[in-house]
């Protein structure tokens, strides 16, 4: 198994980062969401909603809007689940096909519901 690998060193690497490529890139997608929902949220010269003082002004334009720090918040924790997800499964199909390549593993599948 070993000697295989180190036959084709050069396309194990290529597939590794491949695929870790998409994974960083999903990533990189949602920060840039998260940064977009957090500056439409925000709006100069208002403060947080969270209302302690008794005096503190009623009206909603002395606030900032709270749901766009929610969602940012509920995306975040998504998308972390979503990563390890694809890590997991990424394992998973390594170490089931010793492969990543999905026509190799497609055919491996093949062979295998024929047996």
């Amino acid at each position: 198994m070993t000697a295989k690998l180190m036959e084709h060193f050069e396309e194990v690497a290529a597939l590794i980062l491949f695929v870790m490529k998409k994974i960083i890139g999903f990533s990189m997608m949602d920060s840039a969401i998260y940064l977009f929902l957090a500056s439409y949220g925000y709006i100069d010269g208002r403060i947080a909603p969270i209302i302690v003082d008794p005096a503190a002004p009623l009206e909603v334009s002395a606030y900032v809007n709270p749901l766009p720090a929610g969602l940012v918040l509920t995306g975040i924790v998504v998308s972390v689940s979503v990563t390890a997800i694809m890590l997991a499964l990424t394992v998973r199909l390594y170490r089931r096909y010793h492969t990543l390549d999905i026509d190799k593993i497609a055919l491996l599948a093949k062979e295998a519901d024929e047996t």
